[in-house]
């Protein structure tokens, strides 16, 4: 099946990752995938919640948010609390980026990873993983310079991508037009040795065999090799090398 954009099955769209992009932040990074825009900024606070105190770990949490007019129509701010969608976004962040910290190293502080769709356009909260990783270990790298920590606390790369049947064609990296199509949609989040985090499948109209599901989760670790050396690149580019 010919991709609009011309793309393989198997490609990513074009990515791009600007570290310490943002002023303020310990990290931050834009990442930019195709049309989707993500600006990922970690703060580090020097204390923990209630129910972690005295536990000798830290915490890794995410936040996320649309902007506006990051859509192709205007959405609105969520003033009255994040929506179910946005509340399950941010839980995935969560977790998918803890797994990249040995939080008992961490010591009692909490990383926010801030997730900003400056323009929606597919696989946001893929992107927002990806680039969420890259701002986590500049943030950490940073304290290890101000000798906050004694050594760096990362333990894995992670990143996530989406891959889906659309027209019964296996598909990575979905954009809009795809998602919004497709017969299956998964969002795969893995670690850099290839171990998995989450899996989120959703089918639409058919159910799908445990082949094709292997399918995607092939056509996923191949394009999530990629997202991983973007990753290191990046990091490179302001001095941090990691595994």
């Amino acid at each position: 099946m010919p991709r609009h954009d011309g793309r393989a099955p198997g490609d990513l769209r074009p990515i791009a990752i600007t570290p310490n992009s943002y002023g303020f932040a310990e990290g931050s990074a834009l990442i930019e995938i195709g049309g989707t825009r993500v600006l990922c900024a970690a703060s580090v606070e020097e204390s923990v919640p209630g129910w972690l105190r005295g536990k000798q770990q830290g915490w890794v949490t995410g936040e996320y948010a649309l902007l506006p007019r990051s859509t192709t129509t205007r959405t609105r701010r969520e003033r009255n609390g994040a929506s179910g969608r946005t509340q399950e976004i941010q839980r995935l962040i969560g977790r998918a980026l803890r797994v990249a910290v040995d939080l008992h190293r961490l010591g009692e502080r909490v990383i926010t990873i801030d997730c900003d769709v400056l323009q929606a356009d597919g696989g946001t909260r893929t992107a927002a993983i990806t680039g969420g990783y890259v701002a986590l270990a500049l943030a950490l790298h940073r304290l290890v310079e101000r000798g906050t920590l004694a050594a760096n606390p990362l333990s894995t790369p992670v990143a996530a991508v989406s891959a889906g049947y659309v027209g019964g064609a296996a598909l990575l990296d979905l954009d809009y037009s795809e998602d919004s199509a497709a017969e299956l949609d998964c969002n795969v989040v893995q670690t850099g040795a290839g171990g998995l985090i989450e899996v989120q499948c959703t089918a639409e109209g058919r159910a799908i065999s445990r082949a094709e599901l292997n399918e995607l989760l092939d056509l996923a670790g191949a394009g999530i090799a990629r997202l991983l050396e973007a990753q290191r690149a990046a990091l490179a580019s302001a001095g941090v090398h990691v595994l």
